[in-house]
C-alpha cells in the first residue's frame, strides 16, 4: 500500500505528515510524538473523517484494514483527505531546559577557591590559651605592607642588612626568621582555605623567640598571656626582619630630628615622639629652697630640653595621667591620650645642682601609616598588708569610649600641625562651598563634581609653587614663638622639605579610621579572654551603591555621622559578622569585652 497524507488536528494547529497504513499504530503515534512532544501512551487519536476507525484509536487496531478509497473527509474541512483528531499535552519534563549558567555550590569548589567566596574569613584553632595570639595575628592580617613585607623577609637572607651581623647573632637571626616565615606561612594557610586553621607552627617559633609565652600552669597548661607584650614583641622581631635600604626610602626624608626609619616596621607603626622637659623649680625666676635668700635670674634659668624618641604605639591611660597621684577621671581615648603625653619626672638640674620636677610635655613630630593605640586596662597593685607582699596585676573597668575616626592633630608638634592646617584648611573651604552651593539650590550632580575636582587638580598643580610659598610661611609664622609666646624659637628654613610620614595619603588631614581592635573580657588581669574585631575589607552592597539620602541614612548609626560598616568578630576558629555599632560598644565598663589595642590607618 503505497504512503497516504494524514491530516492532523491537534488543538488549534493543524499539521500533515506522511502515514502509511502498513506501520501500524505504534509508527503512527511514534512520527506524531515527534512532531508534537506529546508521549505515545498518554495519545488520544480520533477519526474526523467518516469509514476509519470508531472511538479512539487502539494499539491494536490493524491501519491496514481500512480501505482509504472509501475514507468520507469530514464536512466541516474543505481539504480533502484523512483527518484525524489528536489529544494530548506535550510532556513537561522535555519541555524544560537546563540553566545557562550552571549552579556550583561552595561545597562542591575546590578549597581555595571556596576560600575566595566564603562569606566569613576563617578562624585560628585556640591551641590552649592562645587567644591572645589569635587576636593580634586576626588584626594585623589585613595589612597589605605587612603581608608584602613578610613575603620579601620570608625570601631574602636571614637577620638584617649584613652577612657580618647575621654571623654574630645567628641564633638571634635564625628564630627571627623561623617567627616570619611561620606567620607568612600562616597568612597564606588562611587565604587558601575557609575552614579553621591549627597556627601550631607559628605558636612554636613564638615561644622559641619569646620563651616567656611557654610558661605554663601547676596542672601543666599554657598559661594565658598579655596581647600587647605579644604585639610588641612581634613587631620588635620584625623590625629586625625587614630591614629597608636608603633608596627605599621616602624621597622627603628630612625630619625635626634627623633620623629616618631603617626599618618596615617603623615606617608603618613608628612615631616619632618630640619630648620637652621644663623645670618647674625655675619657672619664672623662683628661689632655690636651700638658698632662700638667692633669687634665681634669667642667667640662671633652666634651659629646656628636646628629645626626640621612637614609639610604635600611642597610650591612653585610664587611671589619668602618666604619674601615679594624678587621678583625672577619664570618659574617651582624647583625654586619655592627652594625659599620657603629659606629666611631671623628676631628674636632676644642673642649675639647681640637685633633683628637681620637671614637666615633660611629647608631642608627635612623624606621622605613621598605621596608628595602634593602647588602653592602660592592666596595673600592678602593691600588697603590702599581704603574706608575700609580691603585689597582684589589677584591670580597670571603667568605661572608655572611642570613635571610627581619630583625629590626632592636637598631639601633633608645631611643625606637623602647620602642614596638617593648609589641608585641613582646603578640605574646610571646599566643604563650606557646597554647603553654600546647596542652601541656593545650586546642589552639583555626580558628574559635575567629577569635572570640577578635575579642574581642582589642574588649577592646584599649575599653582604648586604658590601653595609652597603659603606653606614655608605657614611654618615659620607657627614657630617663631613658643607655647608661652614669651621667647623666640629658630626659624624652620623655608627650603626646607617638610616631611611628616612614610606614604601618607594625599593632603593628610591627620585624621585615622579604625580598622581592628583586639578586646578582652573577663576580670582577671592574668586569665580572661581575647578577640579580634576586624572591619570587613570589601563591604556590602548597600553600603557600597547606595545612592538615595534613606539608603545612605540607613547605613549611619543613629544620631551620629558614623557609618556602620561590615566587620568580623574572631573567636579563635569561630567568625561572625558584626557592625561598627556592635565595635563601638566596647567601651568598657562591665563584664562585657572591653577594647584593649585599638588599629587605625591612615584616612584618605
Amino acid at each position: 500500500m503505497s504512503p497516504l497524507t494524514l491530516k492532523v488536528k491537534w488543538g488549534k494547529e493543524s499539521f500533515s505528515i506522511p502515514f502509511n497504513p502498513t506501520e501500524g499504530v505504534a509508527a503512527l503515534k511514534s512520527s506524531l510524538e515527534a512532531q508534537t512532544k506529546v508521549p505515545a501512551n498518554k495519545m488520544k487519536l480520533m477519526p474526523k473523517s467518516k469509514g476509519l476507525w470508531k472511538g479512539i484509536l487502539k494499539d491494536d487496531f490493524d491501519l491496514a484494514s481500512v480501505d482509504y478509497t472509501k475514507v468520507k473527509p469530514d464536512p466541516s474541512v474543505n481539504n480533502n483527505g484523512v483527518q484525524i483528531l489528536l489529544m494530548g499535552s506535550p510532556a513537561a519534563v522535555d519541555t524544560l531546559t537546563g540553566p545557562k549558567v550552571k549552579t556550583v555550590f561552595i561545597e562542591d569548589l575546590p578549597e581555595e577557591e571556596a576560600a575566595k567566596v566564603a562569606p566569613e574569613p576563617s578562624g585560628l584553632i585556640n591551641l590552649g590559651n592562645t587567644c591572645y595570639l589569635n587576636s593580634v595575628v586576626q588584626c594585623l592580617r589585613v595589612i597589605p605592607e605587612l603581608r608584602q613585607g613578610l613575603v620579601s623577609a620570608s625570601s631574602g637572607p636571614s637577620g638584617g642588612a649584613s652577612s657580618t651581623a647575621s654571623n654574630s647573632a645567628s641564633n638571634s637571626s635564625n628564630g627571627n626568621k623561623m617567627l616570619i616565615t611561620t606567620l607568612k606561612d600562616l597568612y597564606n594557610n588562611l587565604d587558601r582555605t575557609a575552614k579553621p586553621v591549627q597556627p601550631t607552627g607559628f605558636v612554636l617559633a613564638t615561644k622559641m623567640a619569646f620563651p616567656q609565652f611557654a610558661q605554663t600552669a601547676p596542672n601543666g597548661a599554657p598559661m594565658q598571656q598579655d596581647a600587647e607584650e605579644f604585639y610588641s614583641g612581634l613587631l620588635t622581631n620584625m623590625a629586625m626582619a625587614m630591614p629597608v635600604s636608603s633608596s627605599n626610602h621616602n624621597t622627603n626624608t628630612n625630619t625635626s630630628s634627623g633620623n629616618s626609619s631603617n626599618n618596615l616596621i617603623d615606617q608603618l607603626f613608628g612615631i616619632e615622639m618630640e619630648e620637652t622637659y621644663t623645670c618647674d623649680e625655675l619657672d619664672g625666676g623662683q628661689t632655690d629652697e636651700t638658698n632662700n635668700d638667692m633669687q634665681v635670674d634669667e642667667s640662671n634659668t633652666e634651659p629646656t630640653v628636646v628629645r626626640h624618641d621612637l614609639h610604635r604605639k600611642l597610650v591612653c591611660n585610664i587611671q589619668g595621667g602618666s604619674d601615679a597621684s594624678s587621678q583625672t577621671n577619664i570618659t574617651h581615648i582624647m583625654e586619655g591620650i592627652e594625659l599620657s603625653l603629659n606629666g611631671k619626672v623628676e631628674k636632676r638640674s644642673e642649675v639647681l645642682g640637685r633633683d628637681a620636677i620637671w614637666t615633660r610635655r611629647q608631642r608627635i613630630s612623624k606621622l605613621p601609616k598605621i596608628l595602634a593605640v593602647q588602653f592602660g586596662r592592666f596595673y600592678w597593685k602593691e600588697t603590702p598588708d599581704s603574706q608575700d607582699h609580691a603585689g597582684v596585676k589589677c584591670k580597670v573597668m571603667k568605661p572608655v569610649a572611642f570613635n571610627g575616626i581619630l583625629d590626632v592633630y592636637d598631639f601633633c608638634s608645631d611643625r606637623v600641625q602647620a602642614v596638617l592646617k593648609k589641608a585641613r584648611d582646603e578640605a574646610l573651604a571646599r566643604e563650606e562651598d557646597r554647603i553654600a552651593k546647596k542652601l541656593k539650590g545650586e546642589e552639583q550632580t555626580e558628574s559635575t563634581e567629577t569635572d570640577d575636582k578635575n579642574k581642582m587638580d589642574i588649577d592646584e598643580t599649575k599653582g604648586n609653587e604658590e601653595e609652597d610659598e603659603d606653606l614655608k610661611a605657614a611654618l615659620a609664622m607657627s614657630l617663631q614663638e613658643n607655647d608661652n609666646g614669651n621667647e623666640k624659637e629658630a626659624i624652620i628654613n623655608p627650603d626646607e622639605q617638610v616631611f611628616i610620614g612614610h606614604e601618607l595619603p594625599n593632603d593628610f588631614q591627620g585624621k585615622y579610621e579604625l580598622f581592628a581592635v583586639v578586646t578582652h573580657k573577663g576580670r582577671d588581669a592574668d586569665g580572661g579572654h581575647y578577640m579580634g574585631w576586624v572591619k570587613a575589607e570589601n563591604q556590602s552592597q548597600s553600603n557600597n551603591n547606595s545612592s538615595s539620602n534613606d539608603e545612605k541614612k540607613l547605613r549611619k548609626i543613629a544620631d551620629t555621622d558614623e557609618d556602620n560598616d561590615d566587620w568580623f568578630v574572631f573567636d579563635d576558629d569561630e567568625v561572625s559578622p558584626c557592625s561598627t555599632e556592635d565595635v563601638l560598644k566596647l567601651k568598657g565598663g562591665g563584664d562585657w569585652h572591653m577594647s584593649y589595642l585599638n588599629f587605625y590607618r591612615a584616612k584618605k
